[in-house]
């Protein structure tokens, strides 16, 4: 009788495999791995194109050296889901987001029809990815700092996040930095309010690299890789900025020139 009964949970076991598991193609490249459903393979081939393309650039964007090299088993995975209904649901991500990105275990997920998908959804998911692998995957750093290194591998919001803040400013709606650094979008966020906290990131990290130099953004990103905390590795390294009050007075300076 247990023979018998052992038998019937190894047979549930194989024909209760969730369905989603068996339903994923793939698609190899050097540095990635394409898990696909219906999406077609051009498209999909096109993809993976495109994320070795950013996985040269990023490293670049940020002046950083590769030690590390994503192959075989290390290669990073993208899930293409069908379509935005597929990845709210299969996903579980909020009805505004468009990718997602698990750092620890360099999985990026997203949907074909995602706005700017190349352009915008890529490389930002793929940014946190490199980013994290440069600082390391447990230090500590504010969430708009993380997102605004992201955004800047966009290009389009890379050149326009500064409009889009200096527009919030000039109708009130414009979030200081501290207030930033307490955001935290979440499904039930307001689209608007979400697409603002993206600016104002992208734009102060553009101010960072841009305005006060990508050799001293290096600095500051060793130093947290070493184990400093955020607010005394950006003093030690920006020493115009006392704290985080002056950074902001100083980014908001700017914006309004």
């Amino acid at each position: 009788m247990k023979k018998n009964i052992f038998i019937f949970f190894i047979v549930c076991c194989f024909f209760c495999v969730p369905a989603q598991a068996q339903e994923w193609n793939q698609h190899k490249s050097q540095h990635f791995v394409v898990y696909y459903k219906e999406a077609p393979v051009d498209f999909v081939k096109t993809v993976a194109d495109n994320a070795e393309h950013y996985y040269q650039e990023i490293y670049s964007n940020l002046g950083f050296t590769r030690n590390r090299y994503w192959t075989a088993d290390d290669r990073t995975q993208i899930y293409i889901y069908d379509d935005a209904d597929d990845f709210v649901t299969e996903a579980r991500e909020a009805h505004w987001s468009s990718g997602s990105a698990l750092v620890r275990s360099k999985i990026i997920r997203t949907f074909p029809s995602a706005h700017g998908f190349f352009d915008s959804t890529l490389p930002h998911e793929l940014g946190h990815i490199i980013f994290r692998e440069l600082i390391g995957l447990d230090t500590q750093v504010p969430l708009w700092f993380e997102e605004g290194v992201a955004m800047y591998q966009e290009k389009a919001k890379r050149w326009g996040a500064n409009q889009a803040v200096q527009q919030a400013m000039e109708q009130g709606e414009f979030i200081p930095l501290k207030e930033l650094a307490s955001f935290r979008p979440n499904q039930g966020t307001e689209r608007k309010k979400v697409e603002l906290f993206y600016a104002e990131s992208a734009s102060i990290v553009y101010y960072l690299i841009r305005e006060q130099g990508s050799s001293r953004f290096l600095r500051l990103c060793r130093k947290l890789k070493d184990g400093v905390l955020f607010e005394e590795a950006l003093k030690s390294v920006y020493i115009r900025f006392k704290n985080i009050d002056e950074l902001d007075a100083a980014w908001e300076a700017y914006l309004k020139k």
